[in-house]
Formats: C-alpha cells, sequence, structure tokens
C-alpha cells in the first residue's frame, strides 16, 4: 500500500466516524431512549443548557463556608470562548454569572417562549461572542454528548403494494415515466433508473422541521407509553413531574409527519406497521448550511422564496398514497432551525424586520405556512445595541416576550488583564512590578462605572473612614467585589454588615455600568501606547510610570478617570505592597506568641493578684495587670485607651466561659489551640507585630543598600544580619504567596522605604 493509499483510507475512516449518520429503526431509537433518556429526551433548550454546563464546568466560590455567601461563582468559561476560536471572547465574572443563570432558566418551559436579546455598547465583543457560542453549539451538538435524533420516513413500497396492490402499484408505474417525460433529461433518467433499481422499495422522506421521533407517539398516549418503557427512577419522575419536561406531552409533530403517520395509519393494518417505516437519524447541525442554526447579519436581504418543497419527492409521496393529496410537502427556512437556533447578528436595517416577524412565532410557536401551520420550537438569539430598541417600541405584548441580557464592557480587573496578556503575549507580566498591570485595568474600568453607588453607601456610609485603600465614590472597592474578592482592609464591622441582600444589591448595580467610557477597542489602544512607552529591560514598570501616563503624558485621557481616582489607586497600591513586605519581613516565635494567648485565656478568670499555673502551658504566673496589660498591647496596639482594654478583656473572659471553655475544650473535647477564639487572638497578636517589623529598619540607611546590592558582590559586603533579614525578605516576596522575581522584589522594597509608607499608614 502506497502512502498515498494509506492516507486516504486514514482520511475516508475518520470522515466516515465522524460525519456519516445512518438512520435506525423506531424500535431501536425506542432502546437507545430506554437506556440513555437524559440524553435522548431534551430539545434546544436543555441541549443548549447541557452545552454551556459541559463546557463552563463547575464554578467556584471563594466564599462557600461564608453563611452570606450569594453563589457569585468564578467560572472558567475558556473552553466555551477562547479554545479554538478564531477570536477569543473574554467573558467577566459578571457577564459569566448573569449567562449561566439565564441558561438555568431558560432550560425550564416557562422561559422557552422568548427571544433573548444580547445588549451591549459596540466595542463590547457581542458579534465575538455570538460567533463562538454558536460554533461551540455546532460542536457539541454534532459530538456523541450532545446528539439528538430526528425523525426519517422510510417509506416501504412493497408494504403499501401488498396492502392495495391493484390501487397503488399502478401509480407506482407510472412514477418512473412521470418523471422521465415531464422532468428529467437523458442523464437524469439514467439517475434515476439506477437509483430505483438500487433502493427503489422505499422512498425517504425527511423531516425538514426536524422533529424530535418521540414526537410520533400520538399525544393522548404519551404519558402511559412512557410509564411502560421508563422503569420506575429518577429520570421517570422527573419527566413526569418537572416543568422542563411539559414539551414532552404538549408538543405535536410537523403537518408533514402528523400527515404521513395519518395516511399511512388508514392504508396499514396496524400502528406497528406504520412505526416500521418511521426511522431516527442523528440531527447534524451546519450553520453554513443554514440546518440547525441559521445567522442573518442586517443586510442579508429577505429570501424571495418563502414557502420550500421538494417537487420530485412530493410527486414520489403522491404517487404512494394515490395522488391523494394527503400529504403536502411543504415548509419554511424556519422548519429548518427548528429544535435550532435562529439567529439576528444586529437589530437594524432587514434584522429589525425579521425581528417584528418573529412576533406571533414567538408568541404562539406557529408558523403559517400556505394552509398549513408550522411548528417552530426554536431558540432566537438577537444582538442588539442600545439604540437600536426603537425597532420594538410600541410593542408591549413583544416586549414581554423578550429576554434581555446585558453583555457590556469588561467590569472585572483581571479579565481585563487577560485581554492584553492574550493580545499582546503573556511576557508582558514581566515588564511590570506585581500589582501594577492590574493597576491599569482599573483605571480602565473607572471609566465605565458609575459614579455613584447607593448600595455602597448604604453599606458603608461613610466612605472617609477608608481614605488609605479606597477612593471617595468606592469605585476600588466595588471592583474587587465584583471580581469575587473582600478586601482585608474592611474593618470587622463592616465585613460582618455586609449580608446577602447587600452584597446582591452591589453586584446588581453592574446592570446598569459598562455603557459608557473606554470601549473593548479604546482600551486596547491606550494598553499598546502605554506599553510601548515604558517597557524596557533594565527597569520594571511602576505605579509612578502609571500615574505620568495618564495625568501628564495623555492629559485627555484623565478626562474620563473620576476625580480623584488615581490618587486613591496610588494610596491602595502603597497600602498593599508594604503588607505584603511587612509578611515577608515578619518572622515571628510561634511558640512564644501561642503561650502568650493560652496563658492570657487562663488568667483573665482570676482576680489580679494572685498566682496560678496556667492548665494549657504549665506556665506560673503572678496575674497582675502589668502581664495582661502587656499581652493586651500587643493584641490591641498601643494606642488602646484604658477602656478599650478593660472592654475587650471583659468580652474575652465571657466568650471564654461561655463557649470557649464549656463549649469547644470540655464538651467538644477540642485543643485549645484550635477553638475559634484563640484563632481569633492570634490573628489579632500577628497583625499588630507586623505593624511595627520594619520600625527596625526605617532610619538604616545599610539595610536599602543592602537590599539594591542583592545578588552582587557588594552584598557580600555587609554585615550578617542584614544580609540574614534582606535575604529572608527577598526570599518570601520571591516565594509561591507573591510571585516577585528578584528584580522586582528589590525595586518594590526600595519603593516602599524611599516613600516612607511605613510612618505613612502608621499615622
Amino acid at each position: 500500500m502506497t502512502n498515498i493509499e494509506k492516507a486516504l483510507r486514514h482520511l475516508n475512516r475518520k470522515i466516515t466516524e465522524r460525519e456519516q449518520s445512518h438512520s435506525i429503526p423506531f424500535d431501536e431509537f425506542l432502546r437507545i431512549l430506554s437506556e440513555s433518556p437524559a440524553t435522548v429526551v431534551r430539545n434546544v433548550f436543555q441541549t443548549f443548557h447541557d452545552m454551556i454546563r459541559g463546557y463552563v464546568g463547575v464554578g467556584q466560590d471563594e466564599y462557600p463556608d461564608d453563611p452570606e455567601s450569594i453563589n457569585y461563582m468564578n467560572y472558567d468559561c475558556s473552553r466555551l470562548f477562547i479554545e479554538n476560536t478564531d477570536r477569543p471572547f473574554f467573558a467577566d465574572r459578571l457577564f459569566a454569572n448573569r449567562l449561566i443563570n439565564h441558561v438555568d432558566a431558560m432550560k425550564g418551559s416557562a422561559r422557552q417562549n422568548k427571544i433573548y436579546i444580547f445588549e451591549g455598547p459596540p466595542g463590547s465583543g457581542k458579534s465575538t461572542f455570538l460567533n463562538n457560542l454558536l460554533l461551540k453549539f455546532e460542536e457539541y451538538a454534532n459530538s456523541e454528548a450532545g446528539t439528538r435524533y430526528e425523525v426519517v420516513w422510510r417509506l416501504d413500497r412493497r408494504i403499501l403494494a401488498h396492502i392495495s396492490d391493484t390501487k397503488i402499484k399502478p401509480f407506482i408505474d407510472q412514477l418512473t415515466h412521470l418523471l422521465d417525460e415531464y422532468e428529467l433529461g437523458v442523464s437524469e433518467q439514467n439517475e434515476l433508473n439506477n437509483t430505483l433499481s438500487r433502493g427503489s422499495d422505499f422512498v425517504e422522506v425527511l423531516c425538514p422541521s426536524h422533529d424530535n421521533p418521540l414526537m410520533m407517539i400520538p399525544k393522548k398516549d404519551r404519558r402511559l407509553f412512557f410509564d411502560d418503557l421508563f422503569k420506575n427512577d429518577e429520570f421517570k419522575w422527573k419527566l413526569f413531574t418537572e416543568k422542563e419536561y411539559d414539551w414532552v406531552f404538549s408538543e405535536t409533530p410537523c403537518t408533514i409527519c402528523s400527515s404521513l403517520f395519518d395516511a399511512l395509519l388508514q392504508r396499514l393494518p396496524t400502528s406497528m406497521d406504520v412505526y416500521s417505516m418511521i426511522h431516527a437519524r442523528p440531527y447534524r447541525f451546519n450553520r453554513r448550511m443554514g440546518e440547525g442554526i441559521t445567522v442573518f447579519n442586517p443586510g442579508d436581504k429577505p429570501m424571495k422564496q418563502v414557502v420550500m418543497t421538494n417537487a420530485i419527492l412530493q410527486r414520489k409521496i403522491d404517487m404512494l398514497f394515490g395522488d391523494s393529496n394527503q400529504v403536502k410537502y411543504l415548509f419554511s427556512s424556519f422548519a429548518k432551525t427548528n429544535n435550532g437556533i435562529y439567529a439576528l447578528m444586529d437589530v437594524k436595517s432587514h434584522n429589525a424586520e425579521r425581528l417584528l416577524e418573529l412576533h406571533n412565532i414567538i408568541s404562539e410557536g406557529i408558523h403559517k405556512v400556505e394552509d398549513l401551520e408550522e411548528n417552530v420550537k426554536s431558540l432566537f438569539i438577537a444582538l442588539m445595541n442600545p439604540e437600536d430598541e426603537k425597532a420594538i417600541e410600541g410593542l408591549q405584548s413583544f416586549s414581554d416576550r423578550i429576554e434581555f441580557i446585558n453583555i457590556p464592557y469588561v467590569m472585572d480587573l483581571n479579565t481585563e488583564v487577560e485581554i492584553y496578556r492574550n493580545i499582546f503575549g503573556k511576557h508582558i507580566d514581566e515588564n511590570f512590578l506585581p500589582r501594577v498591570l492590574h493597576n491599569f485595568a482599573r483605571v480602565i474600568i473607572s471609566t465605565r462605572m458609575d459614579k455613584h453607588s447607593e448600595a455602597l453607601l448604604n453599606w458603608i456610609g461613610d466612605a472617609s473612614k477608608y481614605s488609605l485603600y479606597c477612593d471617595d465614590n468606592l469605585l476600588i472597592l466595588k471592583m474587587e467585589l465584583y471580581t469575587g474578592h473582600i478586601p482585608p482592609w474592611l474593618t470587622e464591622e463592616d465585613r460582618k454588615r455586609l449580608t446577602a441582600k447587600k452584597r446582591r444589591k452591589i453586584i446588581a448595580e453592574s446592570e446598569i455600568e459598562g455603557i459608557t467610557g473606554f470601549s473593548g477597542r479604546d482600551s486596547i489602544k491606550i494598553f499598546s501606547d502605554f506599553y510601548a512607552a515604558y517597557a524596557r529591560k533594565d527597569k520594571l514598570i511602576s505605579m509612578s510610570h502609571l500615574l505620568t501616563f495618564f495625568t501628564k503624558w495623555r492629559k485627555e485621557l484623565n478626562e474620563s478617570i473620576p476625580d480623584g481616582f488615581m490618587d486613591s489607586l496610588i494610596r491602595n497600591y502603597n497600602y498593599a505592597v508594604l503588607q505584603e513586605v511587612k509578611e515577608s519581613l515578619f518572622n515571628y516565635n510561634e511558640e512564644q506568641i501561642s503561650h502568650d494567648i493560652l496563658n492570657y485565656m487562663f488568667a483573665i478568670n482570676f482576680e489580679i493578684g494572685s498566682v496560678e499555673v496556667c492548665r494549657f502551658t504549665g506556665d506560673r504566673m503572678e496575674i497582675e495587670e502589668e502581664f495582661l496589660g502587656g499581652i493586651e498591647g500587643r493584641l490591641l496596639g498601643t494606642s488602646a485607651t484604658v477602656e478599650e482594654h478593660a472592654d475587650f478583656r471583659r468580652d474575652i473572659q465571657k466568650e471564654y466561659t461561655s463557649r470557649t471553655l464549656t463549649q469547644e475544650i470540655m464538651v467538644e473535647g477540642k485543643d485549645p489551640r484550635m477553638t475559634q477564639l484563640y484563632q481569633s487572638l492570634h490573628d489579632r497578636y500577628v497583625h499588630n507585630l507586623k505593624e511595627k517589623v520594619l520600625e527596625p529598619f526605617l532610619d538604616n540607611a545599610n539595610f536599602r543598600r543592602a537590599i539594591k546590592d542583592y545578588d552582587t558582590e557588594s552584598f557580600k559586603t555587609y554585615d550578617q544580619r542584614i544580609r540574614d533579614d534582606v535575604t529572608f525578605l527577598i526570599g518570601n516576596l520571591c516565594g509561591a504567596k507573591y510571585h516577585y522575581t528578584k528584580q522586582s522584589a528589590k525595586e518594590v522594597c526600595e519603593y516602599v522605604i524611599d516613600n516612607d509608607l511605613a510612618r505613612k499608614f502608621r499615622s
């Protein structure tokens, strides 16, 4: 076998395995149905849901144990919108949750008689979103996981001839002659003769509406039939009780299939003979051919031929049934997407007319084809710019059938950064100090946000208490919440007040944002200019560069940025990197901290002046005010008042006696280090120690120079203590927690010291 033959055979086998779809008898279809009912009994809405969920998977909730969680999930949409696409679409967390919620809802029958309009401003990626969505739907629907079946009639001429040979045979004999005489040329006659000689026993009629073979069971008999077919399991219970399966019992087959069924039932002895002529085959989707998926652009003119037929097939059907005119093989273009997707790329020009044409179809699920009624149960999707809503103004009955899904500019800063990485390459991170790239995204997103947030003000109240970390409009805080992250700089009181209701209201405000500001195309152009201006090999892009770019070099851009936002972003960055440096420099004695906390928990239950041995540590303690106050100073900070010390001591003593000792230790048998009180005190203790960790180095010039000289020969000239501290600091910054490089770690440490951040935030 030559290489050419081998390659062709291998290609043929692959194409055959992937593309060929043989029809199967009705009883074989029922066998598959009984074995895999959940995959076979699906309409387009259920299949669409399964496709989305199959590609996206289960989302991640960063706060699963939070009783105030709102299930605001982090969904990975890369398989759905990015992988194996010509142009990737990046769905931010807000849109992903919005889409999944709508898809889960549309799976139920109550949401099916609607058109789903994805509305967003120009440059939000609507067209890319829809193209990728349809691409993956076609891919899924043609795969084994997404297989659905459609009706194929195989009309057996022998059986029909046997039933009424004298009546039907003359018409069958006339078929070839009539076609030869009136329709076909010489070459076509030869082709027909060959066809009849090879398979003349059957006339195959495809259902143009792609009816599910289940529809061939008479509607009034379906419940009893399925009760007999399915065993008593979870699926059968869902089938008979849940709304999403209402269509199985309420829908009817198309007029062509109904007519064929009735005509055969009149001529054949039993319904079993009718079902022997019903076959099923996988429903194959092909967007380019308009099979299962049809997409119209605004410039696509209306079709001249509204009613479709097949003259040759109609003649064959007429011959089989004695020219009774019982079966009219007529259908419209809507039939080709029945049980599929009908999409309008933009609602303007000819697409505005198509949208209005859908009014009665969506409301009733029926389309008139001459004197026949055609079933249309499709998933209708459209894209729309906000200014095009005038196309549906004044049609209240139609507007009730429209489900708007916002697709605004990206509002999640992590997604905005992923867009830059995709376009300019993932290596761009290497040119930025950590956090700076994300802060560029924050600047862009700030222009897309509503400057006033009623939900945030009702929750936070006075925004000035967070002036060191956030802007006056609390946009930085809202951006964090949009990413699913609750920032650590919130007070404990505000964190407790972030109820599920308040959080939902904050997320809900995203529905009216992302319509104005820098578009997706704008942000890419702005980032390109910024990156080209400051990317260098010897120096990383810093916050100073970011500030200069927006306030001095491209001043016109600063007009779109909220007042004071850049200054607040700098303060937020300063706070964040200061905490990272403190955390990385902090080298605490865990054993000593543990002893202090356990001794304090035990000691507060005794009178001042008493001497006790701690049951947790074995330490002998003289319980004096100085002893308790010293530990409280590390727990509360040195600025705490006498009253605050007293209140704190009283609260801790109450918590210890009412819960920690009596319930967690005595009843549940917990180690005291595993109790909630211990963990809370430990976090306080460590936090206050970190606040002071930089103080010994603030006025030490050698420490800064040692950081600059780190990883060079000059570093060896410093004394051992400084070398150890700097090595410990740089090593932790470069570790798994913060992911700095040596260069970025050195530069950020110099930034913290040069800007005296420790003193600024201490004051």
